[in-house]
């Protein structure tokens, strides 16, 4: 019941991002933000939203291939668990864009946004951020150490920020596919720590039998 409960309310967060936040400071950002076009900038955010699939794909197919050659179980059901925080993720972003329909900034505003990587989705929220803050914080939830943790939260900030520079999103979309990445990946690993919690789970007491010689 809690899980439904907090999915509702990530639910209601989202929409309230998407549509109640007010255009004139997201737009004045996005603007601010396309406005760095450098060549150095515009290559910077070509590769990391290039880098966004190869990135999500060969991270949890690295950590599979290792925990198959080294026989530890341990590592396939992290690459488990990291699959399933980005298929959710990307899902729930998919139905998100459906429902809310949010027109991105280069075709609202064109005249003050250029736009650098036409789509044909819809704006709010972005499936660059979500899946890369999915991977992130499932990578961070599996592996807490801060050599883990901290390229890949740098990565996925990259990420959403390219996705403004080059004009196809709002920093509300970026804020909004943030939080349904990482929420999404945390859901996952509890989720997960739950079902291996229930499947070690050990009698409080143990019976011995004593066999009369």
């Amino acid at each position: 019941m809690k899980r439904i409960k907090y999915a509702f309310c990530l639910y209601l967060s989202l929409l309230y991002i998407g549509e109640a936040v007010s255009q004139n400071p997201d737009i004045w950002l996005s603007e601010r933000i396309n406005g760095w076009n450098s060549q150095e900038v515009r290559q910077f955010s070509r590769a990391m939203t290039n880098s966004e699939i190869a990135v999500a794909l060969s991270i949890p197919a690295g950590i599979a291939i290792y925990g198959l050659y080294s026989g530890e179980k341990k590592y396939l059901n992290d690459a488990v668990v990291i699959c399933a925080s980005i298929a959710g993720s990307y899902a729930l972003t998919q139905a998100f864009k459906l429902m809310i329909d949010r027109k991105r900034p280069y075709e609202k505003y064109p005249d003050r946004i250029v736009c650098r990587d036409p789509s044909s989705s819809s704006s709010f929220p972005s499936t660059h951020t979500s899946t890369a803050f999915a991977l992130a914080t499932s990578l961070s939830l599996q592996y807490p150490r801060w050599y883990v943790i901290a390229p890949s939260m740098l990565w996925a900030s990259a990420v959403g920020f390219a996705r403004i520079n080059q004009g196809v999103h709002y920093p509300s979309d970026v804020l909004g596919g943030m939080i349904l990445g990482a929420g999404t990946a945390y859901l996952s690993y509890r989720i997960n720590k739950w079902r291996l919690k229930k499947r070690t789970f050990k009698m409080p007491y143990s019976v011995q039998v004593v066999y009369p010689y």
